[in-house]
């Protein structure tokens, strides 16, 4: 088995970024470890949102920015393996494709970075806090509506030094991409659940191959978490129920509860925060897929179609 390994080496499509590479390593250096003599490659391939670093996602295009053109190598033979920030990763893909692993989730917060201020509750009227993501955008605005949102781009460490420089007051990232590159000790204030609940998939690795690749499959199965997996199921079927092919300013985390349930907490807001329309609720874990669709549909029976209008036009 393991001459096999060595003649066939595994090669993994990554974006060129620190945390990229960060998560791309870590899968890599658990398959070595899981099967000793595979020899594993890490391809560097640059993506729209790698290349127009300026652009608000939105404009051009937000969905698959940072794994369109990583799935296309997949799907030409050019790698066997993309790893992806889940929250990165549209629901609608090419055909062929799959979810090979799910790995176990990083922390799921949001995190504030404001170094004079701290908290979000002491940042001052008017204060500048910086963000790429409708959601948060919608939350802060939701919370604060006095904040003066400033749309931020660029790799986590851009993003960070626009708050540890001054140039803003504040930023929000993900608590998991800085826990990754060992950055959380500039975290000033955690917003996490139930307050902030996160992005669809935020925390978790999607791990993506060919769905006819039996091979790559088998090697991917011992870093697949079942219970991450079947939470990031629903709230991707959840997703793809009410964004109609765009972004939207949703926020959805699953987990498991007991006696084989799992729950389902979302909530969607306008654009600039004005309105939320929450919703939770309990199916099967072997359902993931349907708990998503009902939560969509108690979304919509309570307005979620007229909040998110504006977006989608």
């Amino acid at each position: 088995m393991q001459e096999s390994h060595s003649k066939h080496p595994l090669r993994i499509g990554t974006r060129g970024s620190a945390l990229a590479r960060w998560q791309s390593g870590w899968v890599a250096d658990r398959l070595r470890a899981l099967h000793p003599g595979l020899v594993v490659e890490l391809i560097e391939i640059k993506t729209q949102g790698d290349r127009d670093r300026t652009s608000p996602l939105a404009v051009i295009g937000g969905a698959g920015l940072f794994t369109k053109e990583i799935q296309r190598a997949l799907v030409d033979g050019l790698v066997e393996v993309a790893v992806h920030s889940l929250k990165d990763l549209p629901t609608a893909g090419p055909p062929g494709l799959t979810l090979g692993a799910v790995p176990p989730r990083e922390d799921v917060a949001d995190a504030l970075i404001a170094p004079i201020y701290r908290t979000l509750g002491e940042l001052p009227l008017g204060a500048s806090v910086g963000t790429g993501s409708l959601r948060r955008r919608a939350m802060l605005l939701h919370v604060r509506p006095d904040l003066n949102v400033v749309g931020v781009r660029g790799n986590v460490e851009t993003r960070l030094n626009k708050a540890l420089s001054g140039e803003l007051d504040a930023v929000i990232l993900a608590e998991a991409g800085l826990r990754r590159l060992g950055l959380e000790s500039h975290v000033t204030d955690r917003l996490g659940t139930p307050a902030f609940l996160p992005a669809v998939g935020q925390g978790a690795l999607g791990i993506e191959c060919c769905l006819n690749d039996v091979r790559t499959l088998a090697l991917l199965i011992p870093l697949d978490d079942p219970e991450t997996h079947r939470a990031v199921i629903a709230e991707r079927r959840l997703l793809a129920e009410l964004e109609g092919g765009c972004m939207i300013p949703l926020a959805a985390l699953a987990r498991d509860t007991g006696d084989d349930q799992l729950t389902l907490d979302a909530a969607v807001y306008d654009p600039d925060g004005r309105e939320k329309i929450a919703a939770t609720a309990i199916g099967p874990r072997h359902d993931p897929e349907g708990l998503g669709r009902m939560v969509a549909e108690i979304l919509r029976a309570r307005g979620a179609d007229r909040v998110l209008k504006g977006v989608r036009e």
